[in-house]
C-alpha cells in the first residue's frame, strides 16, 4: 500500500483529479491519502469529495485522512511514498494583488506573472521558503519519497528544491501534453481520425519548451503546418477590432487566440508548449506601454490571472455545492502525470512523461543546473530525465533569457542577498524591455515592503 501526500489539498478541483486518478489505477488503489492544507473550510470540502469518489468509485479501499495547519505537517508527510505539491502562498489576496498592482504603478503591465517577469520573480521568493521547510521534514520522516511539483514558478521551485535539499523532485506540468493538440485547435485542424498516429518530440525549459519535432506516419508536418499559421495569423492581426479592452472578450484558440505561440513558430522555427497569454510576458516584444495597439492586435488579456482568480472564487461554492449534492459523483482518468507516475513506479510499469529535472548535460548547450523540460523515462527506479542534445541555437538563446531569470531567483532565495532579487529583475526580457534601472530596483523595494512577513528579510 502507498501512502500518497497532497500539500495545498484544499485545491479541490485538483485534488479530486490526482487523488481521483489514483482511484482508478489498480496498483494505487488501497493507497492511504493523506489531506495537507492551512485552511480549514477548504480542507472539509476536499476532504468530503474524495471520500464520495472513494466510495463510488473505490469501493471504499482507499484510506483518506486529512491534516490541518504546521503543528500537523509532520505527521501528514510521515512514511510517504509520494508527495504531491499544489500550494500557493499568500493566495490571490493579498500576494497576487500584489503581485500585479504594484509593478502597474510603475508601468509594468503582465497578463499570468506565475512562471517569470516580476511577479513570478516574487512568487517564487514567498513559495522557495515553505517548500524548503516541506523538504527538509521529508528528509525526516519520508526521505525515500518523490515530491510530484504542480505549483509554479516550475523552473525556479524545482530547481531550489534539487539544489538545497536531498528529496528526489520532478516538475509536472499540463502543457506538454497538450501541446500537439492545442497546436492544431489554433488552426482549425481535425484532432480526430489520425491524430493518434502523430508522433512528437518536446525538448527545452517550462513553459518555453520547444515542438522539435512533428511526423505522422514519418511524414514531416511543419511544412504545411507553417504555411497554414501564417496566413491565419495575417487574416487575425487585420480583424484586431474582434477584440475588446477592459472585460476583454477573449478569443478563442481557433479565432486567433494563439497567436503570440504562432508568431513564435515562424520566428523561431518550432511551437512552444505554454499559451500565448504566458508567452506574451516571457520575451521582450508583446506588452509595449509604448505601444499598446500591440496587445489588441495579438489578443494579448492584460491582467488575465487576476480575472481568473475572481471568477474562480466566485465560481467555487457554487461548483462545491454542486459535487457536495451529487451522491454518484464518480471520476475518470484525467491526462495529468501524477497518478501514471506512482503507478509507473509503484507496479514498475515504465512510461514516458514530460518533465522537470536538473539538466546536468541532457540539454547540452543549457548550463547544468538549471531546469530543464524533456522527455523522461519512469520505472520502479524513478523518473530519469534523458539526452536531448543540443537545441536549436535560436531556441536555447531564447531558454536562456529566461533561464538567467530563474537561477537568479533561486540564488536570492537560497543565500537572501536583495541584490540577486534586483539582477534577477533587471535581466527579466519583458521588465528590462519596459523599464529603466532605478525604477526596477524601487519596484523590487516596493514589492519586498508590500509583502512583508510573506517574505524572509533580505540584506
Amino acid at each position: 500500500m502507498a501512502k500518497v501526500v497532497f500539500m495545498g489539498a484544499g485545491s479541490t478541483v485538483f485534488a479530486r483529479n490526482v487523488i481521483g486518478d489514483c482511484m482508478c489505477r489498480e496498483a494505487l488503489k488501497d493507497s492511504h491519502f493523506a489531506l495537507y492544507d492551512i485552511d480549514a473550510d477548504r480542507l472539509a470540502e476536499s476532504k468530503y469529495i474524495l471520500d464520495v469518489i472513494n466510495k463510488n468509485v473505490n469501493g471504499g479501499r482507499a484510506t483518506i485522512t486529512a491534516h490541518l495547519g504546521v503543528r500537523n505537517r509532520k505527521a501528514a508527510l510521515k512514511g510517504a511514498d509520494f508527495v504531491v505539491n499544489a500550494i500557493q502562498v499568500g493566495g490571490y489576496e493579498p500576494s497576487t494583488v500584489i503581485d500585479f498592482e504594484i509593478p502597474k504603478k510603475f508601468g509594468l503591465r503582465q497578463t499570468i506573472a506565475d512562471t517569470l517577469g516580476i511577479g513570478g520573480i516574487f512568487r517564487a521568493l514567498r513559495t522557495i521558503p515553505v517548500m524548503l521547510d516541506f523538504g527538509y521534514e521529508m528528509e525526516q520522516v519520508c526521505p525515500n519519497a518523490w515530491l510530484l511539483n504542480y505549483t509554479n514558478p516550475m523552473a525556479m521551485l524545482t530547481g531550489a528544491m534539487l539544489k538545497a535539499t536531498d528529496v528526489k523532485t520532478v516538475g509536472l506540468c499540463h502543457s506538454v501534453q497538450v501541446c500537439v493538440s492545442s497546436l492544431f485547435k489554433s488552426l482549425g485542424l481535425d484532432t480526430g481520425e489520425g491524430f493518434d498516429r502523430i508522433q512528437a518530440k518536446i525538448a527545452g525549459i517550462n513553459h518555453m519548451a520547444w515542438l522539435l519535432e512533428l511526423t505522422r506516419d514519418g511524414k514531416d508536418l511543419y511544412p504545411e503546418i507553417k504555411k497554414i499559421a501564417a496566413r491565419k495569423v495575417k487574416e487575425w492581426r487585420k480583424n484586431k477590432n474582434e477584440f475588446i479592452d477592459g472585460g476583454r472578450k477573449i478569443m478563442k484558440e481557433c479565432e486567433g487566440g494563439n497567436m503570440i505561440r504562432l508568431e513564435m513558430m515562424r520566428l523561431f522555427g518550432y511551437y512552444v508548449t505554454e499559451s500565448s497569454e504566458h508567452n506574451a510576458e516571457y520575451a521582450p516584444w508583446w506588452i509595449k506601454s509604448r505601444y499598446p495597439e500591440i496587445a489588441d492586435e495579438y489578443r494579448i488579456p492584460l491582467d488575465e490571472y487576476p480575472r481568473r482568480c475572481v471568477n474562480q472564487i466566485a465560481g467555487w461554492k457554487k461548483m462545491y455545492q454542486e459535487l457536495h449534492d451529487d451522491p454518484k459523483l464518480s471520476h475518470t482518468l484525467s491526462n495529468e502525470y501524477g497518478s501514471l507516475i506512482m503507478e509507473s513506479i509503484v507496479a514498475d510499469k515504465p512510461v514516458q512523461i514530460g518533465g522537470n529535472v536538473i539538466n546536468n548535460g541532457l540539454i547540452t548547450n543549457l548550463p547544468s543546473d538549471a531546469v530543464v523540460e524533456v522527455p523522461c523515462l519512469v520505472n520502479r527506479n524513478g523518473v530519469q530525465g534523458t539526452f536531448v542534445g543540443d537545441l536549436p541555437t535560436q531556441c536555447a538563446a531564447m531558454n536562456m533569457t529566461n533561464i538567467n531569470v530563474q537561477l537568479l531567483t533561486i540564488e536570492a532565495a537560497l543565500t537572501l542577498k536583495k541584490e540577486r532579487i534586483y539582477q534577477a529583475a533587471l535581466l527579466d526580457p519583458h521588465t528590462a524591455a519596459e523599464l529603466p534601472v532605478d525604477k526596477i530596483i524601487k519596484m523590487c523595494d516596493a514589492l519586498i515592503e508590500a509583502h512583508g512577513d510573506m517574505l524572509p528579510k533580505y540584506r
